[in-house]
């Protein structure tokens, strides 16, 4: 009788395990299948490509988010091309690409009909600094001393406190929107192009032109500012973070991403990327930009600043 019951027991208890063996299998399958259908669904969701053009003191940063917002969407394509802000408020209104990249207000380079067309998405603030050769012993210059140099009035580094050196000026094509931004903001009054002045659209290749040429003038966005060149205290004022947070430091503006109305899905996840903690707290940080969120002013497209 005792090996009888003893036999049922284990019979019992072999049934048990297997049922609870049964029950745990599906559970655990089920989840680990489910987790690459959730990704594969996600990374499913977002088809397409997007074409931003534009301005090339904006594009680092643009870079950067798309590869890493291409990481986590496969199936999006993102282009990113310099040409300057006026180009790219012209093609992105012309339908020719997705986003418009620029450092300027629509308004200031298109007419107002096609302006009112483009909707504006500010993704950070750039700070543009005058830069010269390292060798220039000039550490700042004044508003007025910054105007007779890019007027012509001023051709030698002598005039404004440096050594007997000729001033060679690095500029932009008139539709840059980093050109429109100095002028605007650092000297107050449009320039001419000047006989002998090398113009450059794309901020490396700046960069590279102020390194290299002795007595060598120019300006750029403070994310292309390193060791090679020197940046120029404006009246007195450096150009960092703070200054252009709290209003002190005046030389700066929005970069803007525009689109041809509202955008569509791939495009607006994109720009709400754009505007995540991800790309707001680290790239636009590393890349010399400002976040959105840290500016205690603000800029309308008339120039006038508000707190």
């Amino acid at each position: 009788m005792k090996k009888m019951f003893m036999l049922m027991s284990v019979v019992l208890l072999t049934f048990a395990l297997a049922a609870c063996g049964n029950n745990n299998s599906p559970k655990e399958s089920g989840n680990a299948s489910e987790a690459p259908s959730e990704t594969s669904s996600a990374s499913a969701e977002l088809k397409g490509s997007i074409l931003a053009t534009g301005s090339t003191a904006l594009q680092k940063l643009v870079e950067n988010a798309s590869g890493k917002f291409m990481d986590n969407n496969s199936g999006v394509a993102i282009q990113v091309q310099g040409g300057g802000s006026g180009a790219g408020l012209t093609q992105v209104s012309e339908g020719q690409s997705d986003i418009g990249n620029s450092d300027v207000f629509a308004e200031e380079k298109l007419d107002a009909a096609k302006a009112a067309e483009l909707v504006d998405h500010k993704v950070a603030v750039v700070s543009i600094a005058a830069v010269v050769n390292a060798d220039v012993n000039v550490d700042n210059l004044s508003k007025q001393q910054l105007i007779d140099i890019f007027t012509g009035k001023v051709k030698n580094w002598s005039e404004v406190g440096g050594n007997d050196q000729a001033i060679q000026i690095i500029n932009r094509p008139s539709s840059s929107g980093t050109r429109a931004t100095f002028e605007k903001f650092a000297l107050g009054t449009k320039t001419e192009d000047l006989q002998g002045s090398i113009q450059e659209d794309s901020s490396g290749t700046v960069k590279k032109y102020v390194s290299e040429t002795p007595g060598a003038i120019g300006y750029l966005a403070l994310s292309y500012l390193d060791d090679s060149i020197k940046a120029i205290k404006y009246d007195g004022v450096e150009a960092n973070v703070e200054n252009v947070a709290n209003g002190t430091y005046p030389v700066w503006a929005y970069e803007h991403m525009y689109t041809k109305g509202e955008p569509n899905e791939i495009v607006k996840a994109f720009l709400d990327f754009m505007m995540s903690d991800e790309i707001q707290s680290n790239d636009v940080v590393e890349l010399g930009y400002i976040p959105m969120s840290e500016m205690q002013v603000q800029r309308d497209v008339e120039g006038n600043i508000t707190k």
